[in-house]
C-alpha cells in the first residue's frame, strides 16, 4: 500500500510539476498521511490593529537625519536649535490635533452624523489656514539657518526640498 501511495505521489508530482523537496516530504509522510484525517481549518487571522505613531515619536529621528545630512556645524547650532524647536512644537501640536480628530470621529460614529458639504469645505479651509501658519513658522526659523549654509549645504537642502517635497516633508515637518 505504501509503495502505491508513494508511486502515485511521484507520478502526480512529475505530472503536476511538484518540486523535489515536496516529493521527499511526501515519501516520508506517506504512512502517516493515510492514517490521519485532514486537520481542521485554522481560524482566519484577525486583522491587527493599526498603530499610528505620533509625529512627536518620529521627530527626533528625523531631526537627527537632517542634521547629519546637512552637516550642521557648531557655528550653525543656534539656528539649528531654533528650527528644531519649531518642528518639535509642531509635532506636539499635531499629536494633539490627531487625538482631537480621533475623539471627534468616535463621538460622530456614535451619533451617526456626517458633515455637510459646507462643513467639509470649512474644515478644509481651516486645515489650509493652519498649514500656512505652520509653513510660515518653519520658513521664519529656516531662513537664518539656510543663510548660514555653505554652498554644499545649500545644495543638499535644495535637493531635499526639490524631490516633490518628499524628503522635505518627512524631514522638516
Amino acid at each position: 500500500m505504501r509503495k502505491a501511495i508513494v508511486s502515485g505521489l511521484i507520478l502526480a508530482g512529475l505530472a503536476g510539476g511538484i518540486a523535489a523537496p515536496s516529493l521527499v516530504a511526501a515519501q516520508t509522510a506517506a504512512p502517516d498521511a493515510a492514517a490521519q484525517a485532514p486537520a481542521p481549518a485554522a481560524p482566519a487571522p484577525q486583522r491587527p490593529e493599526r498603530h499610528h505613531s505620533r509625529p512627536s515619536e518620529r521627530i527626533d529621528a528625523r531631526l537627527a537625519y537632517l542634521k547629519t545630512a546637512l552637516k550642521i556645524t557648531p557655528a550653525q547650532e543656534k539656528q539649528w536649535a531654533a528650527l528644531a524647536a519649531v518642528l518639535r512644537r509642531q509635532a506636539q501640536d499635531m499629536d494633539a490635533k490627531m487625538q482631537q480628530r480621533r475623539e471627534a470621529r468616535q463621538s460622530s460614529d456614535q451619533a451617526q452624523t456626517q458633515p455637510s458639504a459646507i462643513e467639509r469645505l470649512e474644515q478644509r479651509q481651516q486645515f489650509l489656514a493652519d498649514a500656512a501658519k505652520r509653513t510660515g513658522a518653519v520658513v521664519a526659523a529656516a531662513k537664518p539657518l539656510y543663510a548660514s549654509f555653505s554652498p554644499e549645504q545649500k545644495q543638499t537642502a535644495d535637493e531635499m526640498l526639490a524631490h516633490s517635497g518628499h524628503h522635505f516633508r518627512h524631514g522638516w515637518r
